[in-house]
């Protein structure tokens, strides 16, 4: 019995990056920046005989010097993913504006994440919380990593207002975000995996599904993920990989994906460091032809969360410079940045 295994060492998804920070100084830049079919671009911050809430946190959490970098806005600040991509994003050279979408339990209410305060605003009017965020950002772009029932309601906001954003958080209607973007006609990258080397090993299985169609026909396929416990969906990134495979004849129903949460097996069965139950991502991907002679088996690990955020970094880069750029094109995904090369 031949057995062929690609397991991809650990250690590549813990690689150091060079910081690499966005300036942007050109006001003509900054005039064009944000583009919507809706609206008209404003050239000067609106006027009011009396500030909001954030206009009077943003006014005094602002530096005594002006910082040029290009702003970003992290939803769910509060969250593990948030607090990785705020940290990445600082440590990138970023502008992370001190404020963020939270539960109805935090709105209102300020938090510390890592050192500086953060104002989180509930669901009750995100809209004009947002635009006055945009009035004092007019090149702001969204990262956010909140919950799958969320995704659709947030990208149709962002859409309305005309905010450039990065989708990390999995789930929602997917079809439905993509026409929503569509119709807007605004900016995004939207990725149901963020993690660099992850992406690659999926742009190879596209590659693989597109050049060599049913080349595992007959084969039958076992698939099993792990994730912490409080993810409560299967993943993004098992579900492009099944897609793959059922293109290359190994047809297989994403009901059957083993669902491992519960920390004692994965411990003891999955082998997931105690110390990143919290926070982990392994799959397996097992082939075996129709006489069980043959098998092949796809494995990738992850532990912690800074691949996913280094990578959401990248990610708020590269669709900067498509802005920039006036690009026609105006939804991207994380393949599209690896292949423009824009990874730290």
């Amino acid at each position: 019995m031949a057995t062929f295994t690609f397991k991809p060492a650990t250690n590549v998804f813990h690689s150091h990056h060079n910081n690499l920070t966005f300036f942007s100084n050109n006001p003509t830049l900054k005039r064009n920046l944000r583009i919507s079919q809706n609206k008209i671009l404003r050239l000067v911050p609106k006027v009011s005989m009396s500030a909001s809430p954030v206009q009077t946190f943003l006014q005094k959490s602002a530096p005594s010097t002006q910082n040029t970098a290009l702003p970003i806005m992290v939803n769910s600040c509060t969250g593990r993913m948030g607090k990785a991509v705020i940290s990445a994003a600082e440590a990138a050279g970023l502008n992370v504006v001190p404020v963020s979408f939270g539960v109805e339990e935090e709105s209102g209410r300020t938090f510390e994440v890592g050192g500086r305060e953060f104002l989180v605003n509930g669901p009750s009017d995100r809209e004009g919380f947002l635009e006055s965020v945009l009035d004092k950002y007019p090149n702001l772009i969204v990262v956010d990593y909140t919950v799958p029932n969320a995704v659709n309601g947030n990208a149709e906001l962002y859409s309305k207002v005309g905010v450039p954003f990065v989708m990390g958080t999995t789930g929602g209607d997917r079809d439905l975000l993509h026409k929503t973007v569509e119709d807007a006609k605004n900016y995004a990258v939207i990725s149901p995996q963020m993690g660099k080397q992850v992406v690659a090993f999926l742009a190879a299985m596209e590659i693989m599904a597109e050049q060599f169609p049913g080349a595992f026909s007959g084969y039958s396929l076992q698939v099993l993920e792990s994730h912490q416990a409080n993810k409560v969906d299967a993943s993004g990134t098992a579900k492009a990989v099944i897609s793959c495979f059922d293109k290359l004849g190994a047809s297989f129903n994403m009901d059957q994906i083993q669902l491992i949460r519960d920390p004692k097996l994965q411990v003891e069965m999955v082998g997931v460091p105690e110390e990143y139950l919290s926070g982990h991502a392994f799959h397996m991907y097992h082939l075996t032809s129709p006489d069980e002679t043959v098998s092949f088996e796809f494995q990738h690990n992850v532990c912690g969360r800074s691949i996913y955020a280094e990578g959401t970094v990248d990610a708020v880069l590269f669709l900067a410079k498509k802005i920039e750029a006036k690009d026609p094109k105006r939804i991207y995904n994380m393949i599209d940045v690896l292949r423009e090369g824009h990874m730290r």
